[in-house]
């Protein structure tokens, strides 16, 4: 018996659309949408953004996701101006001891760290 993937529940505040739209501008595909619940995926990254909005758990829930390189990602964003679009909350490329990351706060209060590994 072997573990086969995790799919965290993301929540949202708010504004359940909006957060929709900019996962997809972020590069995810939606896999499945349920209504209160709609599957996101990109490069075998999956996740489920639930309609549950609880502003002190979003704020408090964070999520690291692996990339192959944490400038490109950066710039990828800035230049698509997701943080002017969406309100969302993007920070400086830094180097921690577990690889070189780039930190979204997403339109809920989550935090994603995109790591590129050492």
């Amino acid at each position: 018996m072997q573990f086969l993937s995790l799919q965290p529940f993301v929540p949202f505040v708010s504004n359940f659309e909006g957060s929709k739209q900019f996962f997809v501008e972020l590069g995810f595909n939606i896999s499945w949408d349920a209504g209160d619940y709609t599957g996101f995926e990109r490069d075998g990254c999956k996740f489920i953004l639930q309609k549950f909005d609880n502003k002190d758990f979003a704020e408090n829930f964070k999520l690291t996701i692996g990339v192959t390189n944490a400038d490109e990602f950066r710039k990828e964003v800035t230049e698509k101006k997701l943080p002017e679009k969406f309100g969302i909350r993007i920070g400086e490329v830094s180097n921690q001891p577990y690889g070189r990351e780039v930190n979204i706060i997403d339109l809920a209060g989550v935090c994603w760290h995109f790591v590129q590994q050492q």
